[in-house]
């Protein structure tokens, strides 16, 4: 059989069965899958931090090297598997390369949800002996799924957008499909292998093969919160999945007022000042917020920009001494050596100095997509944010928080309210920032955020 392929790409997510499908695939002779390769924390599986040669670190300047020493040191048909929050700057090439077979995983987001649920209550993310089995109960949150969802659909229809643009096609196959010896065959036989299985392997057993009622504690309140949902958007193949707006579950709309937060700015502040305009709606889908902008004629959408400092500060003091992201904390410690304090402990103010001006640093390389890290939305470029905000819809006001009260002002004046009170909030975060602010970090801020500096015209913090 004449292979057209040299390697392949298993493109997946978490709890999807991608343990159990590259179990098979490594079972059939001359394929070899060697695990994710590109996750940011190890390399293949967990703890382990070399392969072919290349270290961790040496990944982490040239992912590329590693890729080119797999494909050369690997036997027969060698490929990895690749989850949305990988490395970012792998995909493009993979994904534009024809000689790359494309295979894509996929399951029903509220299974692989549950599933995800489970396995972190549990702390068993595989089993191979059904003994050692644990079990726990999920507990369904309608703000974490629809995030949940809305990550699902963006790298689904990433994907589908590659491939169209490069002429290619992929082997889709989902997670009950598995364990279907014929299917199993049959991705062989795309991959251009001649070898077959005559059973699926049975190293990995599955985990909570109850029925979902069993296995969410809430079953009842899930049930309704899907029942909102438009259930195309759980269609397994990318071409019904919609093109959904970044953040739209995170705005927030009282009266005729709808926020579109901008994270790392004041958020707590405003949302607090939407209550003087009324109950706050919020969890919005794309097709929730249509509704309320048809029901609410005279709205005007706002957000608010922060200072690039007073942000990149504020998301730092939140998310990364507090261990709210803990996988981009722990790079921080092991691959940029940030000398970041214990959870819970506070650093000495010369060393929080420190360790802010070397996490703007890494932040360059971080929104410039030179880490293998995702940009979190705390740290992402307020040009981008507002960039994403576009495709849904742009919003009508851009106020800036140091002039906060005038801008609330015009906005109320439009919506013909009155405007309440901005409330006035401690901001520890803002106080430190007093205390270390200088120059250097002044400029380092600004290399970050060169678009953001450029594109509204941010002075000096002080």
């Amino acid at each position: 059989m004449e292979r057209k392929f040299d390697s392949f790409v298993l493109l997946a997510e978490m709890r999807t069965g991608s343990n159990f499908l590259e179990a098979n695939l490594n079972a059939i002779p001359g394929i070899a899958c060697h695990g994710e390769a590109f996750n940011p924390h190890f390399i293949g599986k967990l703890n382990q931090t070399e392969a072919f040669g290349i270290t961790l670190q040496q990944r982490e300047a040239d992912p590329d090297l590693l890729l080119r020493q797999m494909r050369a040191q690997s036997p027969g048909l060698s490929g990895f598997r690749y989850f949305h929050d990988h490395d970012p700057r792998i995909l493009p090439g993979v994904l534009a390369d024809p000689c790359c077979a494309k295979i894509i995983l996929t399951r029903n987001p509220v299974e692989s949800y549950v599933s995800w649920k489970i396995a972190q209550a549990t702390g068993q993310w595989k089993l191979t002996q059904a003994k050692r089995l644990k079990t726990a109960k999920a507990h369904f949150d309608t703000a974490e799924f629809t995030a949940h969802l809305a990550q699902l659909q963006a790298f689904q229809m990433r994907l589908m957008h590659g491939l169209q643009t490069s002429g290619q096609t992929a082997f889709y196959i989902d997670y009950e499909d598995i364990n279907d010896t014929d299917v199993l065959n049959g991705l062989a036989r795309f991959l251009g292998v001649e070898a077959a299985l005559t059973a699926p392997d049975a190293t990995l057993k599955k985990q909570n093969p109850e029925d979902i009622s069993e296995k969410v504690e809430n079953f009842e309140e899930m049930a309704v919160a899907l029942s909102q949902l438009d259930r195309f958007n759980l269609a397994r193949t990318p071409n019904f999945e919609p093109r959904r707006a970044p953040a739209i579950p995170s705005f927030l709309a009282a009266g005729a007022a709808l926020y579109m937060p901008m994270r790392g700015g004041p958020e707590a502040e405003i949302a607090q000042w939407l209550t003087g305009l009324g109950p706050i709606a919020d969890n919005f889908s794309q097709k929730s917020l249509r509704q309320w902008l048809r029901k609410t004629p005279r709205h005007r959408s706002f957000t608010v920009l922060r200072h690039p400092v007073a942000r990149a500060h504020a998301g730092f003091c939140s998310h990364i001494l507090t261990g709210a992201l803990p996988h981009i904390r722990e790079s921080l410690i092991k691959t940029y050596k940030i000398a970041l304090p214990k959870i819970g402990d506070t650093l000495p103010i010369a060393d929080h100095r420190q360790a802010f001006l070397e996490f703007l640093r890494f932040l360059k390389l971080n929104v410039a997509g030179q880490t293998g890290l995702r940009i979190d939305p705390h740290f992402a470029s307020q040009t981008a944010v507002l960039q994403g905000f576009a495709q849904f819809q742009g919003p009508d006001l851009v106020l800036r928080e140091e002039s906060l009260p005038m801008g609330l002002g015009f906005l109320a004046a439009e919506i013909g309210v009155t405007c309440p009170p901005l409330p006035s909030l401690a901001d520890p975060a803002r106080d430190i920032l007093a205390e270390i602010y200088d120059a250097e970090i002044e400029a380092t801020a600004r290399d970050a955020y060169a678009r953001d500096y450029m594109g509204y015209g941010f002075s000096d913090w002080r």
